[in-house]
């Protein structure tokens, strides 16, 4: 999970209670301090008082250290990172102290055996703040800003967090080697250099290292990298006879141009949760279980994603949806982030439920509704927040309605990009009329579930009930 507004309230108990006299003696004298980078790159800072010192004045010494201008206050946060969780920090919170309660952390949003918590530390690191609106990032006009946010950009893309198409991650390929190699490399230069620092450093890992098997085992690497290397050079040669040769804003302008390709992706800029989702029943014995996937949340809605198969299963705006959370009700039981939108079943309109069970569904729910007020705020002063079209932007009531089915229709029939979503391998719950089950004949539509959504919603919704289970 990575990014929350949340306060992250503990229950007092013995390992807490244990740290105080620690966070007590670090008050007064001085402590180095690791701040990393999304380059892998590391700011070294010797604090004093860095026991009572909150975000807010721990980002001003990071930002003298970067010369990272204070206009760029908002463009970046600090997050604790860990394989088991990530969360993103309030400019009101202690990171000192909020470090020395790691492991009640874990224990209350994660599922990690006791052991993995025990030995669990987390890295602060100073990267982009999920609040930011990615429309302002293209007014920055300060170097050093820009390269930070593209070595996260570039590092979510090679690592598979943003999932996109071949012809997109090639493009964007070409535009790292002429950011960091410079756009004036022949043929043979540019080969040498891609070779040395690996085709993984411009290609996202599942591209560059190919699909594996048998038959590809046989047929060995080799034939496949020379094709990259073939096409990467291609793209390259096209990124740098649009650039300005020659300019002294050709680095902005490249980084930009980076930046504005990953914006076309739904989820850039997106807080990552992680869940599951019944998978759908196959087979005589209808056996199903449960699928590992990824939860994307932005200003811009949520977007449930396919941890093996790197594709979109499903996303929303949050006009389009509804959406709560439910805790155990007894052992054994899952928290569970429900979401509520439109669809189709037999060719009739029905409301869909997918449940994504997580200990982090608090978390995403908080997020959800932050993310929607901080929209409504930004739609009412008539600012926009995305640069693109946003649901204060769009027509509202039945022509919103059609508009929205026909863009959704569209990219179900669009299923070999991975941006698109794949409702019809959903496992969902679908409910009209009463609620209680797919009734196809008269699919009459009246209120959500939820009382959670954005304001106005863009679909009807169906008659509540008393029961999420049933159906």
């Amino acid at each position: 999970m990575e990014g929350d507004d949340g306060d992250f309230p503990l229950e007092p108990s013995e390992h807490s209670h244990s740290q105080r006299g620690s966070v007590a003696s670090s008050v007064t004298r001085a402590q180095d301090l690791l701040v990393y980078l999304a380059s892998d790159s590391a700011v070294h800072l010797t604090l004093e008082g860095l026991g009572c010192m909150n975000a807010q004045e721990l980002g001003r010494n990071v930002r003298e250290a970067l010369n990272i201008p204070n206009s760029a206050v908002d463009v970046f946060a600090f997050w604790f990172c860990s394989p088991l969780l990530d969360l993103q920090l309030k400019p009101k919170h202690l990171p000192y102290k909020l470090c020395r309660q790691w492991q009640d952390l874990l224990y209350r949003f994660t599922e990690a055996p006791a052991e993995d918590i025990s030995q669990d530390e987390p890295c602060l690191l100073y990267k982009r703040n999920v609040f930011y609106p990615r429309a302002k990032e293209l007014q920055i006009e300060d170097e050093g800003v820009l390269r930070l946010l593209y070595d996260e950009a570039k590092m979510n893309i090679l690592e598979g967090r943003y999932p996109c198409d071949p012809e997109h991650w090639l493009t964007l390929g070409a535009l790292s080697c002429a950011v960091e190699l410079g756009t004036g490399l022949d043929d043979q230069a540019l080969t040498a250099a891609i070779r040395e620092k690996k085709l993984s450093s411009f290609l996202p890992a599942h591209a560059a290292l190919g699909g594996g098997g048998f038959l590809s085992t046989l047929r060995g690497r080799g034939g496949r990298n020379a094709e990259m290397e073939h096409n990467l050079i291609k793209e390259y040669r096209s990124v740098c006879s649009s650039a300005a040769t020659g300019s002294s804003q050709e680095p902005i302008a490249l980084l930009r141009q980076y930046l504005r390709s990953c914006h076309t992706l739904p989820y850039y800029g997106c807080a990552f949760f992680m869940g599951e989702i019944d998978k759908p029943a196959q087979g005589l014995l209808h056996r199903g279980g449960r699928k590992s996937v990824s939860v994307g949340i932005s200003l811009e809605g949520v977007y449930v994603m396919d941890v093996k198969e790197k594709h979109i299963l499903l996303g929303l705006k949050f006009s389009e949806l509804s959406w709560d959370h439910s805790y155990p009700e007894t052992e054994g039981d899952s928290h569970i982030l429900w979401l509520e939108f439109d669809g189709e079943e037999d060719g009739m309109p029905v409301n869909k439920l997918l449940k994504i069970y997580s200990k982090q569904a608090e978390l995403m729910s908080g997020l959800i509704e932050f993310c929607v007020e901080l929209r409504s705020v930004g739609e009412s002063a008539a600012t926009g927040t995305d640069g693109e079209v946003t649901p204060s932007q769009e027509p509202t009531g039945r022509e919103a309605n059609e508009k929205t089915r026909e863009r959704r229709q569209g990219k179900l029939r669009r299923q070999s990009s991975v941006v698109c979503s794949r409702v019809h391998s959903l496992n969902t719950i679908n409910y009209v009329d009463d609620g209680k089950e797919i009734k196809r004949l008269k699919p009459k539509r009246a209120a959500s579930f939820f009382t959670r959504q954005a304001q106005p919603p863009t679909y009807s919704a169906v008659q509540g009930t008393e029961s999420l289970e049933q159906g």
